[in-house]
């Protein structure tokens, strides 16, 4: 493969980007700042589940692949012939080294230890010797594969509270991956419902239920019914704000609620939106999210 680099201001990133990928061959398109690595390096970023505030740096560097040298020439020579092409800054073209990309792919993930009896590891790896739980977990579309903070706090919630009987029902609200979901099953649940919007996230949650050869409800929200001795939700502050007058009303009489993909910042809000219903806490904070946690009150 050959990588053709192009110099181009941030509101061109998205045209050109689509151009290469969509007219001129290119099998991919990234995007980085052109200063980066120096004093003059740019942060680009929002707030988690919000659109980066702009498309691109000021002076970006967009890298572009393709299967042979003449392909990225040929790209080069057609952006420059455009009109705007004096505003394109064409680079070189140089030569990739082969990768066993599968191999790559999979070296970035790593089995997770949650607690040291409990570990979330992708199927190409084995488990460690110390592992009693583990979720065999791959990543895919669906969010949830153990390495993000929000998923191991709530992760480690279930493995340190689960009653010895286990919980009767369990409901995973917004389950992506239905890691939680499993992580309950494995831990005595013995009813788990897992409820998303996306129906990707379903189809995920009940591949990866039956890989870990435990039972789980799955489907869009309309399923939901009853009430739960453990409610689920790892989204983010907006949605559990909105969620907070059903999700309170899914939670039997001392029965628990934890909520994840909350920033430290945004406690207080979240507090607020749930007072009408039971009083939430942090329980936990790793890398700036938190946990919060709440029991509603015996009849």
């Amino acid at each position: 493969m050959f990588e053709l680099q192009l110099r181009a201001p941030g509101e061109w990133v998205d045209p050109l980007s689509d151009a290469l990928i969509d007219e001129l061959g290119a099998l991919s398109a990234s995007v980085e700042d052109a200063h980066a690595n120096t004093e003059a390096e740019q942060a680009l970023f929002g707030e988690p589940g919000m659109p980066a505030p702009a498309p691109g740096w000021d002076n970006s560097l967009i890298k572009a692949l393709f299967n042979t040298h003449a392909l990225a020439q040929e790209a080069a020579e057609l952006i420059q012939a455009q009109a705007w092409g004096p505003l394109i800054q064409v680079g070189p073209i140089e030569p990739v080294p082969d990768h066993d990309w599968v191999e790559l792919t999979q070296s970035q993930f790593q089995p997770v230890a949650i607690t040291p009896d409990f570990w979330v590891v992708p199927s190409w790896h084995t488990p460690p010797s110390q592992a009693q739980r583990v979720i065999g977990l791959d990543p895919g579309l669906a969010f949830g594969t153990g390495t993000h903070p929000t998923t191991r706090m709530c992760l480690r919630w279930i493995a340190l509270n689960a009653p010895a009987t286990g919980w009767h029902r369990v409901l995973d609200y917004g389950c992506g991956s239905g890691i939680l979901a499993i992580g309950a099953a494995l831990h005595g649940a013995r009813e788990v419902v897992a409820v998303d919007i996306d129906s990707s996230a379903v189809q995920s949650t009940q591949a990866n239920a039956l890989a870990n050869g435990v039972p789980v409800q799955t489907g869009l929200p309309d399923i939901v019914a009853g009430q739960f001795d453990l409610v689920m939700a790892n989204i983010l502050a907006t949605p559990l704000k909105l969620l907070a007058p059903l999700l309170w009303s899914l939670v039997r009489p001392n029965g628990h609620l934890i909520l994840a993909g909350i920033l430290s910042r945004q406690a207080t809000e979240l507090q607020a939106a749930y007072a009408g219903g039971l009083h939430i806490t942090v329980s936990c904070e790793e890398e700036g999210w938190i946990l919060m946690t709440g029991q509603r009150a015996p009849l």
